[in-house]
């Protein structure tokens, strides 16, 4: 009776560990810091995965020229896929340094950024035209 016992728990705890694996959170790695809400005035995606705004990628919200919540912070690990969106209020070119990587935002639009993280370290992305730091990328080792 006791190796049943065994046996139960063994398989009791092997479950859990697949599902907590296959339930990992990406947080930290991807949100950005400081939003509580969730929709575009929040700088939050929509909450469909998969789908455009989904919770897996941040989108940093632009409105006349400034971040909304200010300079959103989203952190990758090296190696990793970086993934975030810009939504403005008005046309503009959104670059990020370091990766040399330009989109333009069309107004009342929204630009996706889809890149290996293969340079570690800090990195902006901003509005060129303004000059304005909306996000910081931060690749870790």
């Amino acid at each position: 009776m006791r190796d049943v016992r065994k046996l139960v728990l063994a398989l009791l705890v092997v479950a859990a560990a697949i599902a907590l694996a296959a339930c990992g959170s990406s947080d930290e790695s991807t949100t950005a810091s400081g939003n509580t809400g969730s929709g575009a005035d929040s700088g939050k995606p929509a909450p469909e995965a998969g789908k455009p705004g989904s919770p897996d990628v941040p989108t940093v919200v632009v409105r006349d020229g400034e971040p909304v919540g200010g300079v959103q912070e989203l952190e990758y690990s090296a190696g990793e896929q970086i993934r975030f969106r810009v939504s403005s209020d008005k046309a503009e070119e959104i670059h990020v340094h370091g990766y040399d990587i330009a989109k333009d935002v069309p107004a009342g639009g929204t630009v996706e950024f889809d890149f290996p993280a293969e340079l570690e370290g800090i990195y902006e992305a901003e509005l060129e035209g303004l000059g304005v730091q909306i996000a910081e990328l931060r690749i870790n080792p």
